[in-house]
């Protein structure tokens, strides 16, 4: 199918505005991301998040095997694991002692639902018709919880098994025992706990959400089908926003079973979509929960839009091979259904979020579909990938994990990496395919004026298919897109003391949060015109202690000097050290992905480079942007064509320039202010752009032509040799060997280029070689700054007459005269023409700026070669020479340009620091007078510590057989460093027919699975029969309580005929003693404790009994019950009081 077929028949179906869906809120916990934003961090800078089976979940010991056929084995041992997120029951209204009979599904839908309505605005503290609000979710059946209950049923067969083996009932009662203990108990929350709508159930209980609530089975497109059924609730009308999105944490022993006997795992261990290596998937963890709305409504309402959803698209694979075999067809059905209802055509996709499991089949057929969409391109525009390369695949929450990469790709204008890909497949690349693979981010440049748009597909076992197209909301990004991941720390005082008991006090922080809260106070407060300065620079990965450690030692040493340590740390005394001046360099500079973390980071260098994109164009059609940043190379061939393609003159002129420019935006953003500007070469004309002299469409298109034209003409134009030797040694060498090339830069006074025709200056490096003086010839389209180019002065002199050259805001230094350009337009065309042919004076120039009070130079753009050649030239003489590119690209480009304010603001040239980072908001401490109870909680199911049954005795081995057979019940799975001890094994001798027993024991324990749903049904029946008369005991329960609390006449009554109390009525203090009401507190609080978990301490009598506890009816009827016990002779409660009593005083 061409792209012509397919724009015709997307374009059939048109989707109106107001059907339209707004992405409006996210929420997300997902391996090694706590939330939203470390999750987008995680992407964006290719972090692998898979690592070993945790403890937490099953022990790899018992359970792997390398062979894929080994019987109740998995050969899988790596996955995607949530780390430990710090929950309080009390904030969900959950009593501890029951969250062991709720699934981490459940408990963690809470906190990720929460992260989302906050995101979105729709906190706790805004008022809106919750009644019009949905919950509908992607949850993949029963929850990991129904494992362990059910496995808890297999008793029978244990004791069986047991007395089979002639152990003695005593022995096999603590054998069994010792087996239960491994499992959670039944009680009266295990099924809601383990139902997967419950998930739904419990947001809409916990944030008062009255539309729709329930989950949706796709299997791993489960997320994706939410949201389809999702928009559809909007699009009727019955809903005005939806909670949706999926959530999986099953990531057991069984779930790892599952898909090692399909067989999908990878042996090697790892997840590679799209690479010819891929063997296989990785199983992970994930919650994605997206708040929705129309799209009209967002708008209206004013709520801030991360992407726009234009269309979803379903179909199912109808009749074929096996249940989980993938089909192109299928596939394709639901890519089309999705572009129609879009009306948009797959041509304005730029990126694709594929399924991308990492299986060769999975993957191979999954491209093909999308190719037979997409069609054929002479050169690849749009990137594919998928996130499960970094997190797994999260099964349910998978569609969610793509969805929430892809909104905030589009929000952020930043084209995220697949990582791993080493060798793509060769369905990928093969023929003229329109997909390319980049394993690095790439800032996203719009094309063809057209919004940037997304895809996203989530493809489920039994052919449930589903394909969803995104589009931008907004095309320039709103702010810089800060992670925190770099911090600057500046301290003022006003002295050194001062200064050193600031530092020593925070040299032991260790929590990065508490580093992030630091930094945002001390830039708030920093005074660049303080006595004493000192900035840290410091990224999350180093430790403060030791950066201050080394700060300090200098600090007492030189306390009246500046100075500065190689690993971050800057200080200085006094006003700033004279004038400030920018220089930006030019050819030679340039490298593919130069200031890439600016870039994807800065809206302002994103905005130059759009500019600059629409000012140029290539044969092959590529863009500007393209050439800077190209896709990964996945061979030494494309990596040098690519290097070359944008070394080319009529490339490498204009991209130096954009990425310059840009970069000096984001300088002038934290309040940068140049005293004078100059530049190498070609950097001259960007100096003139940063002065005010041209504005920015004239600069882009001068750079453009200045390049052309410089790398035009036929023939030998000549080339350049640099030269490392004294000035008057080069000019010495050109008259002794009469020469005819001239000295094109003179850029330090041991450096310098000659320039001329190829032959001369193969002449001169042989006589360099002679002198033994060190050169190297350069790699140029022409001998630049010499009479062989001078022709093209002419041509960009006479387009410099329709372009307006204004006076400019600073002085900027012209390197063929060292002097200041003039002032009158004419003139300052003709200098900047005529600086093609003549010689860059580089030297004189720093020294010109130098004489006018410069004293601190600034290199702006690419590298650090004009920062050098300034050290070089001014050597001992008091000055600063700082590039924004100090590491070329080897270091974060967030780091250097940290490294870069934080030099400048040390030395008082009125940085504004208080703009980094700038959006962070500490969290506020907890306050209040009694702690958060806190427990920490992974995907896997949390378990209470339990106290270790004693060790029985050695028995002596039955002598029914000489084998033995070590037996090890399975190990609880507790997600915190509060795990019970596991339990201890016993040796007994068995024989061949036990054995046999106890492998039946275990597939019967398993078969028992498929009963339990009919089980739990039979005990939601009863447990919903129970209710009329568990009210009516509640009833009289409590208005026994609040009989007894309330200090009135208390009149024992016999068990056996109970009679109502009357009414209570306000008694004074004195009608029962103080101590006797302190006894009743202290035991109605220890029941409380008992009966819930809550610490006695962190109760109160004022708390609600639903509203703060979460005590249900069922619960309530067990504390009263036990208060009666304790309080014997306390009167019967009659049902009239119930409704009164809310709070446990």
């Amino acid at each position: 199918m061409t792209q012509d077929n397919v724009k015709d028949n997307a374009t059939q179906t048109t989707t109106a505005s107001s059907a339209q869906l707004a992405i409006i809120g996210i929420g997300c916990l997902f391996p090694q991301a706590e939330d939203s934003n470390t999750y987008w961090t995680n992407i964006r800078e290719g972090l692998d998040a898979i690592s070993d089976i945790p403890a937490t979940h099953w022990r790899v010991a018992d359970y792997h095997n390398l062979d894929p056929k080994a019987p109740d084995m998995t050969y899988g041992r790596r996955g995607g694991f949530l780390s430990e997120v710090p929950f309080n029951p009390m904030e969900y209204n959950i009593p501890p002692a029951t969250m062991e009979a709720i699934d981490s599904s459940q408990l963690l839908g809470l906190v990720a639902t929460g992260q989302a309505l906050k995101d979105a605005g729709y906190g706790a503290d805004r008022n809106y018709d919750r009644d019009r609000v949905s919950v509908i979710l992607g949850v993949t059946g029963t929850l990991e919880l129904v494992i362990p209950l059910a496995a808890r049923l297999g008793h029978p067969h244990w004791r069986s098994a047991l007395k089979d083996a002639g152990v003695d009932d005593s022995t096999a009662e603590d054998v069994v025992q010792r087996i239960s203990d491994s499992y959670v108990s039944w009680q009266e929350n295990s099924f809601p706990g383990l139902l997967g709508n419950v998930v739904a159930g419990r947001i809409s209980k916990q944030f008062d959400l009255g539309g729709t609530n329930c989950v949706v089975d796709a299997a791993c497109a489960s997320s994706l089908s939410a949201l389809h059924l999702a928009s559809m609730e909007l699009a009727t009308g019955k809903s005005d926003m939806v909670v949706t999105g999926g959530i999986d944490t099953f990531n057991d022993i069984f779930m790892y079973m599952c898909f090692s006997k399909t067989p999908a795992l990878s042996p090697s261990g790892d997840i590679k979509p799209f690479d010819s290596s891929g063997d296989g998937t990785i199983l992970g963890e994930g919650l994605g929960i997206m708040v929705v709305k129309r799209l009209v409504d967002a708008e209206r309402d004013g709520d801030r839009i991360y992407a726009v959803i234009r269309g979803i698209g379903s179909s199912s694979d109808g009749k074929g091979e096996a249940i989980y075999t993938p089909s192109a067809s299928g596939q394709k059905k639901a890519i089309k259904n999705a572009y129609q209802r879009a009306g948009v055509s797959p041509v304005s996709i730029g990126m694709v979020e594929a399924h991308g499991t990492g299986t060769k089949v999975g993957d191979a057929v999954e491209v093909s579909a999308l190719r037979d969409i997409y069609g054929t391109a002479e050169k690849p525009w749009c990137a594919l990938g998928s996130v499960k390369s970094q997190i797994g695949h999260t099964k349910a929450a998978a569609g969610a994990a793509g969805m929430i990469k892809a909104a905030l790709a589009l929000h952020h204008k930043v084209i995220p990496p697949t990582i791993k890909v080493e060798q793509p497949l060769r369905e990928v690349t093969a023929g003229l395919s329109p997909f390319y693979l980049t394993s690095h981010k790439r800032p996203w440049l719009a094309r063809n004026g057209q919004p940037r748009r997304a895809a996203v597909s989530a493809l489920g076992f039994g052919g449930s298919n589903f394909h969803v197209v995104l589009e931008e909301y907004t095309p320039t990004a709103a702010r810089a897109d800060w992670d925190g991941t770099v911090q600057i720390l500046p301290f003022c005082a006003a002295d050194a003391t001062a200064l050193e008991q600031m530092v020593t006090q925070v040299a032991d922080i260790l929590s990065w949060k508490e580093i992030r809260a630091l930094g945002a106070e001390l830039r708030a407060s920093f005074d660049t015109n303080a006595p004493c300065r000192l900035a840290l620079v410091i990224e999350q990965k180093s430790v403060l202690t030791a950066l201050c450690s080394k700060a300090l030692a200098m600090l007492r040493t030189q306390p009246n000097s500046s100075w500065s340590t190689p690993d971050g740390a800057w200080y200085a005394t006094g006003a700033a050290p004279g004038k400030l001046g920018v220089l930006f360099p030019g050819q030679g500079a340039q490298y593919t992905g130069m200031l890439r973390d600016l870039a994807c980071s800065f809206p302002a260098i994103l905005a130059v480079l759009e500019t600059a994109d629409r000012t140029f164009g290539t044969d092959s059609g590529r863009s500007l942007s393209d050439l800077i940043y190209p896709p990964t190379s996945f061979s030494d061939t494309d990596r040098e064509a690519a290097e070359a393609a944008l070394r080319a003159t009529d490339a490498a002129q204009p991209a130096i320039g954009a990425v310059s420019l840009g970069a000096l935006r984001v300088l002038e953003s934290f309040g940068l202010a140049p005293d004078a500007a100059a530049g190498h070469s070609y950097g001259e004309l960007t100096a003139l752009c940063a002065a005010g002299r041209l504005d920015e469409s004239s600069f882009h298109a001068l750079s453009r032509l200045r390049g052309q034209l410089m790398a035009a003409g036929d023939g030998d134009r000549g080339s350049m040799l640099a030269v490392s030797a004294p000035l008057a040694d080069v000019q010495q060498l050109i008259s002794d060997e009469a020469l005819d090339l001239v000295i094109a830069n003179r850029n330090a006074p041991n450096q310098a280029v000659l320039s001329g025709s190829s032959a001369e200056i193969a002449r001169a490096a042989d006589a360099c070689a002679t002198r033994k003086l060190s050169c190297k010839q350069l790699t140029v389209a022409a001998a630049f700054h010499s009479p062989l180019v001078a022709d093209a002065a002419v041509p960009l002199l006479a387009a410099m007459s329709d372009i307006a050259i204004t006076a400019g805001s600073l002085p900027v230094y012209a390197n063929s005269c060292a002097a200041e350009y003039p002032t009158d337009a004419g003139a300052a065309a003709a200098l900047l023409a005529g600086q093609l042919a003549r010689p860059v004076e580089f030297v004189a120039e720093i020294e010109a700026m130098y004489a006018a009070g410069i004293r601190t130079f600034v290199e702006i753009g690419p590298g650090s070669r004009l920062s050098g050649l300034v050290a070089a030239i001014l050597a001992d003489r008091p000055h600063t020479a700082v590039a924004l590119d100090a590491s070329g690209g080897r270091r974060s480009g967030i780091t250097d340009l940290a490294r870069c304010l934080a030099q400048l603001a040390v030395l008082g040239h009125g940085i504004s620091l208080a703009g980094w980072d700038e959006g962070y908001c500490p969290a506020p401490q907890v306050t209040g007078k009694k702690p958060p109870l806190t427990i920490n909680l992974s995907g896997a199911n949390y378990v209470k510590p339990k106290e270790k049954r004693p060790a029985a005795a050695p028995r002596p081995s039955i002598p029914t057989s000489n084998a033995t057979q070590t037996f090890a019940p399975v190990a609880t799975t507790t997600p915190s460093a509060t795990s019970a001890a596991a339990p201890l094994t016993a040796s007994v001798g068995v024989s061949r027919d036990v054995l046999t027993e106890s492998l039946k024991v275990t597939r019967e324990g398993l078969s028992a699975l498929t009963r339990i749903q009919d089980e739990t049904a039979q005990l939601h029946r009863r447990f919903l029969e129970g209710q009329d008369s568990a009210a009516k005991t509640i009833q009289m329960l409590l208005t026994q309580q609040q009989t007894i609390l309330q200090g009135g006449n208390i009149t024992a009554t016999p068990a056996a005929v109970p009679v109502p109390v009357a009414a209570p009525v306000a008694a004074s203090p004195a009608s029962v003693p103080s101590d006797r009401s302190d006894k009743i507190t202290e035991i109605l609080l220890a029941v409380v404790s008992e009966k819930t978990g809550y610490p006695v301490e962190m109760l109160e009598m004022e708390m609600g009994l639903d509203s703060d506890l979460g005590i249900d009816s069922i619960k309530r009827v067990e504390i009263l019950s036990a208060l009666q016990e304790r309080l014997p002779g306390s009167p019967v409660i009659g049902p009239e009081h119930l409704g009164s009593l809310h709070t446990l005083g």
